[in-house]
């Protein structure tokens, strides 16, 4: 099935991860894919691993917290793709972990909130004119379970990604009569990079709150993103989609 025929998907985060899972499974469905990553390096690997299985890809390395980097990110891939029909923004970080609040150094809070927050914000603002042009679009935020109940020992992660759900529900508000959506998903544990930032003891803590008793696996995560980046999810907006493997509360 190829629900991305003929459009252009922009992943950051997508040299890597979930990011790079996400690309993998849209590229799989006929959606031209263009990676937005700072790792220069990691980021051309991962654009060869796309174009091996027939995804037609652009690499383009940038820092999605600065705001003319995200802007000529999302020129460029417009200018090679003729347009962009969804964004997914995956990239983020959990900055410093296993920590009290009154041990997080200010700096490292401000580090993951500009990360997590503001640069999904300059992405999501950079695309929008395109959308708004087209009258349709589809923007996917990755959230957390921990945006919904928050992590002991993750303060400055657990409150970027409550901002991630906030963020997503205003823009799906002031859109909604558009062809344009916003919608969120809300991973409990997967395994990536980027959980080797947990001790062992966060990451046994993590997997006992899970009623699955596992990690999620990351082509778990990049079909709920794709079911919420097609047409078929037009009626769905401002939503935050469980992927928690039974966590979730609410």
């Amino acid at each position: 099935m190829e629900r991305f025929q003929d459009q252009t998907a922009i992943i950051t985060g997508g040299a890597q991860g979930l990011g790079l899972g996400i690309a993998e499974r849209m590229g799989s469905e006929g959606a031209r894919i263009a990676l937005v990553d700072r790792n220069e390096k990691q980021l051309g690997v991962a654009q060869q691993t796309l174009e091996s299985k027939g995804v037609t890809a652009l690499a383009i390395t940038a820092d999605i917290t600065d705001r003319e980097a995200v802007e000529r990110a999302v020129e460029a891939a417009v200018a090679r793709f003729g347009g962009v029909e969804v964004l997914v923004t995956a990239a983020g970080i959990t900055g410093q972990t296993h920590q009290k609040p009154h041990e997080v150094e200010p700096e490292d809070f401000d580090r993951v909130m500009n990360t997590n927050l503001r640069g999904m914000f300059l992405c999501i603002r950079a695309v929008l004119p395109h959308m708004l042009k087209a009258d349709y679009g589809r923007i996917v935020n990755i959230a957390s379970i921990a945006g919904k109940e928050g992590n002991a020992g993750m303060l400055a992660y657990s409150a970027s990604k409550a901002a991630v759900i906030g963020l997503t529900k205003s823009i799906g508000k002031d859109y909604a009569r558009t062809g344009i959506t916003c919608n969120a998903i809300a991973p409990a544990l997967v395994r990536t990079a980027m959980t080797d930032a947990f001790s062992p003891e966060e990451f046994k803590n993590l997997i006992e709150r899970i009623p699955m008793g596992r990690t999620g696996e990351i082509a778990e995560i990049a079909a709920v993103v794709a079911f919420a980046a097609s047409r078929e999810a037009a009626f769905t907006t401002g939503f935050v989609f469980d992927a928690s493997g039974g966590r979730a509360l609410y």
